[in-house]
């Protein structure tokens, strides 16, 4: 159950023929895939709840704290995602170093988190073309848009067929996913900075007094909402302060949850040891810097108390008598989601993909496309499902674990850092993670701390769902495993 697989055999399972994948993308690519992910819903949507809730003003100290604890994770992610090129992310890196079982429950955590994640994101993405239609004055069936608009049966027909033409683009090829996300990259961007800029314009000082303030006791009702550390330590979380601060980071957290997808591409990468840590802190960085702007630009168009917290940005700008800049940004969040929703898509594939050439998944999914050589076989069947859920399911509420399954595989990654440093010191890194033990320690603490702070009933579904992985590993992966077959 803990035997691991080298990082040699690792490299050589790519250069298999029908089983390898196409390297084109480059440092760019991978900066541009980052941003694409990461900057979704959460700029547009979590400032105003966190603002109006949680930390008021000081909401941008929160994105720097949640900024961090992803750094520090993307310094781990970097050195394995170098050192094992190879797809899979966390998956890949845990079989290196922490063994079969831990890779088994690691790579079965991450088909959740992208699956639920994809589908979340294609549902928002829904919503907002919805609202582009009703402000020109097309109106969609009821019945076609969605099981939480429609009354009895409803299915969403625009989340279903955005995850079946993103599938279709993934099928044909990653240089052609590139290029589409950096054309929808470069226009989200744009809208974000504009929307930044033009707020300069309508910021009132008094409106950030005071920046932190004071603390107020939040109500839980310490049942199943309330976060474990509650129920664990008594520890009781508050709104506003200092600790609102970090009850804020636990939230916007979900803001950054995709730079991780970054590594799952490295197999793909023309030089992975040079690229891939510029693709995973770069496009962290720049997401950190836009993220903490629009923040400090949101709450001082606007008194914090008085934020909207569906659409703050579009709001604030309503507020200030200039409703253009709030049809723009509903422009610019249809556009976003749609890389968002591609990209999560594509780590999904590449993880499921990864499991299948080892032999934990049937090994009829890591057939590679004999022309576009791409993971065609598990890209259309987890495309064709994911959009049926999508389509017929509305799954806000489970969101959430998205969050825990993002930060078990940080916790994984870093300790992966620590064994293989230990059990193969002298394996050539071409990235190293500095200040090893202190940096993966610290990461795995703050990782956890984040966890603790989600509701229990996330937990419970995280739970069951890591019991039924185990089920499925002790009744199919561990015969089935290559590493198995081979040593019979």
């Amino acid at each position: 159950m803990f035997r691991t697989k080298s990082v040699e055999q690792s490299i050589r399972d790519t250069e298999e023929p029908e089983h390898g994948l196409k390297k084109s993308l480059s440092a760019l690519d991978l900066t541009v895939f980052g941003v694409g992910v990461i900057i979704g819903t959460g700029i547009f949507v979590l400032t105003g709840q966190v603002a109006k809730e949680t930390a008021g003003p000081a909401t941008a100290i929160a994105f720097v704290a949640a900024g961090v604890v992803c750094a520090l994770a993307a310094l781990c992610y970097a050195e394995f995602a170098s050192t094992v090129p190879v797809a899979g992310s966390a998956y890949t890196f845990a079989y290196a170093s922490l063994g079969e079982l831990v890779a088994w429950i690691i790579g079965w955590d991450l088909v959740l988190e992208f699956a639920l994640g994809t589908a979340v994101v294609a549902v928002g993405w829904s919503g907002y073309v919805r609202s582009l239609m009703d402000n020109v004055n097309w109106t969609m069936p009821e019945a076609l848009s969605g099981p939480d608009v429609a009354e009895g049966f409803g299915f969403d027909i625009l989340a279903f067929a955005l995850v079946l033409v993103l599938t279709v683009i993934l099928v044909i090829g990653m240089k052609l996913s590139a290029r589409v996300t950096s054309v929808v990259v470069a226009i989200k961007v744009a809208v974000v900075l504009m929307v930044i800029i033009a707020g300069l314009f309508f910021i009132k000082a008094e409106n950030y007094k005071p920046f932190i303030p004071p603390a107020e006791k939040q109500e839980t009702g310490g049942g199943w909402d309330a976060p474990l550390v509650q129920l664990m330590f008594g520890y009781e979380p508050t709104n506003f302060g200092v600790m609102g601060i970090f009850t804020a980071a636990s939230i916007v957290f979900f803001a950054f949850i995709g730079f991780d997808v970054v590594a799952t591409a490295a197999e793909e990468t023309k030089l992975p040891q040079r690229d891939m840590p510029r693709g995973i802190l770069g496009s962290l960085i720049i997401c950190t810097v836009l993220y903490v702007a629009v923040s400090l630009v949101v709450t001082g168009m606007q008194n914090y108390r008085e934020l909207s917290v569906s659409a703050p940005l579009a709001d604030a700008f309503k507020a200030t008598g200039h409703p253009f800049y709030a049809g723009l940004i509903s422009f610019g969040a249809a556009v976003g989601l749609t890389t968002v929703c591609m990209i999560l898509l594509l780590g999904q594939t590449r993880v499921f993909f990864a499991m299948s050439r080892d032999g934990l998944l049937p090994r009829f999914f890591s057939k590679t496309h004999p022309r576009f050589h791409t993971p065609y076989r598990p890209t259309i069947l987890l495309g064709v499902l994911i959009a049926i859920i999508a389509g017929f399911t509305s799954i806000e509420e489970l969101a959430t674990l998205v969050n825990i399954g993002t930060l078990f595989a940080f916790v994984v990654v870093a300790l992966g850092v620590l064994v293989l440093r230990r059990t193969q010191p002298d394996l050539p890194r071409a990235f190293r993670t500095p200040w090893v033990p202190l940096l993966p320690i610290v990461s795995v603490a703050a990782s956890v701390w984040l966890m603790l702070n989600l509701p229990v009933e996330t937990w419970v579904r995280f739970g069951a769902w890591m019991v039924l992985g185990v089920v499925v590993y002790f009744a199919y992966g561990r015969s089935h495993s290559r590493m198995s077959r081979e040593r019979r």
